[in-house]
């Protein structure tokens, strides 16, 4: 089951903005995929000038035995063009998939 990974860099003056937009995202993400998972995280120890944030998507066990497709990662990419004028460099997806079940 595929799941993505999307981590990146925002300045943390645009903290407030850039979290309001990722949640927005993702929540229209879900409407339009049930059972997708979507999370939103930051390093706990990053400097006062940038955080780091991950966002994760998944599919709930059973709801898509493929996880994430190909198809929904590019959606999730389109969706993400919002984010671009908080992020500082560039917004890296890392793909993997569970050793077992």
């Amino acid at each position: 089951m595929r799941e993505l990974f999307i981590y990146y860099r925002i300045p943390s003056a645009a903290a407030d903005e850039a979290l309001a937009a990722a949640l927005a995202l993702q929540a229209r993400l879900r409407q339009r995929h049930p059972g997708l998972t979507a999370r939103l995280l930051r390093r706990p120890d990053d400097a006062n000038e940038q955080q780091t944030w991950m966002e994760t998507y998944a599919y709930l066990r059973d709801t898509e035995p493929a996880g994430v497709t190909s198809a929904l990662e590019a959606e999730i990419a389109d969706e993400a063009r919002v984010l671009a004028p908080f992020i500082a460099g560039a917004r890296h997806t890392e793909v993997f998939i569970p050793c077992a079940s």
